[in-house]
C-alpha cells in the first residue's frame, strides 16, 4: 500500500511545475505568482515609436500600445486576486526588447513589435493591435520615390527590426548595392537622416509619420515608396504560459466586446496626441476587421 501510494505522489510532482510552484502560489503560472509576489507588473516601453510608446514632455510613457497593456495589467489583477497591482516601466529598445522579455526584466512588451513566424518561436503575442509596412524617409526635396531610387545609396534601419531583412531582399531583388547602416533606436535613426548622414530611413510606415509629426518635420521629410513588408503588430510576453495567454486574449476580448478598441485607435491615431501633433491616420480595414471578429468570438468577459 505505501508503494502505491509513494509511486501515487511522485507522479503527481512530475506534474508539478519546477519548485512546486502550484503549491506556493495557487496554481498560477510562473510570470502571474511572479506578479502577484511582488505586486507590480513590469511593462517595457519605447521612447520613440509613437503614437505606441513614446514619451510625453514630462518624459512619462504614454502611448496606445501602453494602454492596450495597462488593459491587461487589470486583468492580471483579477486573475491573481490582486487588485491593486502596481505598473514599472522599463526601457526597451528594439534589440533589448526579446532579452529583456526572457530574462524577466518585462512581464509585456509595449511597443510597436511584428508578430511574425521566426519571433513567435521565442515569445507569444497578443491578438493583432496594428498592421504596419516597411517604407521610406527621405529629404522633402528628394526625387526618390520608392526602393529602386537608392541604388548605390545608404540607408538606416534600427538595430534589431525586421526593416533590416526587407530591405536587404529588395536590395538582392533589384541589384541596388546599398549600403545598410544601423543605429540603436528610431530616433538615432531619424537624427541619421535629419543631419544628413545617410540617403534615407527605412521602418514602418506608421513609425515614419508619427516621427515625422511629432518632429514637426512635414517640410523637411517624406514617407514614399510602396510597403516592403508586412508588418501585424501585437503585444508581446512569455510564450508557453497558458493561463497569461487566457488572460491577454480575455482582455482584448472584453475591450472588443465593450466597444473600446476602436475609440481607443481613434484616440491615438486620429486625434490630437497628449504631445501636440495629429497622425490622422484611419484605421486599416483588416484591423477593424479583426477587433470586430473579437466582439463575436465567444467567452468576452462583459
Amino acid at each position: 500500500m505505501r508503494r502505491h501510494l509513494l509511486a501515487a505522489a511522485m507522479a503527481l510532482a512530475a506534474l508539478l511545475p519546477a519548485g512546486g510552484s502550484l503549491a506556493q502560489d495557487g496554481g498560477l503560472s510562473p510570470t502571474l505568482a511572479a506578479i502577484k509576489k511582488s505586486n507590480t507588473v513590469k511593462l517595457g516601453y519605447r521612447e520613440a515609436s509613437p503614437p505606441f510608446s513614446f514619451l510625453d514632455q514630462a518624459n512619462r510613457p504614454i502611448g496606445y500600445s501602453l494602454e492596450l497593456c495597462e488593459a491587461i495589467v487589470e486583468e492580471i489583477g483579477l486573475e491573481a486576486d490582486a487588485p491593486a497591482l502596481q505598473i514599472e516601466f522599463v526601457k526597451v529598445t528594439p534589440e533589448t526588447r526579446f532579452p529583456a522579455l526572457r530574462d524577466r526584466r518585462i512581464d509585456l512588451e509595449c511597443g510597436s513589435t511584428t508578430n511574425n513566424a521566426e519571433r513567435r518561436q521565442r515569445s507569444a503575442f497578443s491578438p493583432m493591435i496594428f498592421i504596419a509596412g516597411t517604407k521610406l524617409m527621405v529629404a522633402k526635396a528628394s526625387r526618390v520615390s520608392d526602393i529602386t531610387g537608392l541604388k548605390g545609396k545608404s540607408i538606416v534601419v534600427t538595430r534589431g527590426t525586421t526593416n533590416g531583412p526587407a530591405i536587404e531582399t529588395a536590395d538582392r531583388k533589384f541589384a541596388l548595392g546599398i549600403k545598410l547602416v544601423t543605429a540603436d533606436d528610431h530616433e538615432q535613426s531619424y537624427q541619421m537622416l535629419a543631419d544628413g548622414k545617410v540617403d534615407a530611413f527605412a521602418t514602418d510606415d506608421i513609425l515614419l509619420h508619427g516621427l515625422i509629426a511629432r518632429h514637426r518635420a512635414q517640410d523637411r521629410f517624406k514617407v514614399v515608396g510602396d510597403a516592403l513588408s508586412y508588418e501585424p503588430y501585437g503585444i508581446m510576453y512569455r510564450k508557453d504560459e497558458p493561463q497569461l495567454a487566457a488572460v491577454v486574449e480575455r482582455t482584448f476580448r472584453r475591450l472588443a466586446t465593450n466597444h473600446d478598441l476602436v475609440p481607443l485607435y481613434e484616440k491615438w491615431f486620429l486625434r490630437r496626441l497628449p504631445t501636440g501633433e495629429r497622425l490622422g491616420v484611419p484605421i486599416p480595414p483588416q484591423l477593424e476587421q479583426s477587433f470586430a471578429m473579437m466582439n463575436a468570438s465567444p467567452g468576452a468577459r462583459q
